[in-house]
């Protein structure tokens, strides 16, 4: 098993007095992580695509560069569940297969994503970038779902759970999630600095950003 793996399952270990008194989901997830291990093989370094593994966690209160983890002392692991259960979608693809993957065709066509396009955030690449990234991690709500899916680099999506702690979600080549239209979230790279991603949407673009508080929009007060 790769250290990657035994550094997830340590995290898991160390959250389940905090997510589950029993410790079941804590138990039920850490059979998945050995199910998904072995089909990966011991020679895995890096995530294939396949099941779901996400990485999120609690964030600390530090106001520090927003680039670097913030994991919460002690670890804080979320599971995928939590995630499902604010609306938070998530998948791991084939990003070399960019838009022809017919796994991400199937997505696109169950949840009617009919708009896509392809931005790279990077100095090089981005006008205005100091600018646009601190915009990016200003915390925000659309009135429509954000699709996102790395199709190059990494960075980090910062989600608010219902008692407003901060949620960050590590996404890489072959992440794709879906920020549902209620919950306030922001962005930002990780310390290389560079993110190639598609943007899909239900429908033509808005992108309309609503800063903190957003709590007069019926979306989310159902939140």
């Amino acid at each position: 098993m790769s250290e990657d793996w035994e550094q997830r399952r340590h995290l898991v270990e160390c959250s389940r007095s905090a997510v589950s008194p029993s410790g079941q989901r804590l138990m039920t997830m850490w059979a998945f992580f050995d199910s998904v291990a072995a089909r990966a093989g011991p020679e895995s370094g890096s995530r294939a695509p396949g099941p779901a593994v996400v990485q999120s966690w609690y964030m600390d209160e530090s106001a520090g560069d927003p680039r670097q983890p913030h994991h919460a002392e002690p670890a804080r692991p979320v599971l995928l569940e939590q995630l499902h259960w604010l609306g938070v979608l998530y998948w791991t693809l084939d990003a070399d297969k960019d838009e022809n993957d017919p796994e991400l065709e199937k997505i696109r066509k169950e949840r009617n994503y009919s708009w896509m396009d392809v931005i790279t955030i990077c100095k090089d690449k981005l006008p205005n970038y100091e600018e646009k990234m601190k915009m990016f991690y200003e915390e925000h709500l659309y009135l429509d779902d954000e699709i996102r899916y790395i199709l190059d680099g990494s960075g980090y999506f910062d989600v608010r759970d219902k008692e407003d702690r901060w949620i960050r979600v590590f996404m890489e080549k072959g992440d794709m999630i879906t920020l549902p239209t209620r919950i306030y979230h922001r962005f930002t790279l990780d310390e290389k600095n560079y993110v190639k991603a598609m943007q899909l949407l239900v429908g033509d673009p808005a992108w309309t950003a609503y800063s903190c508080p957003a709590a007069h929009f019926e979306a989310r007060g159902q939140y």
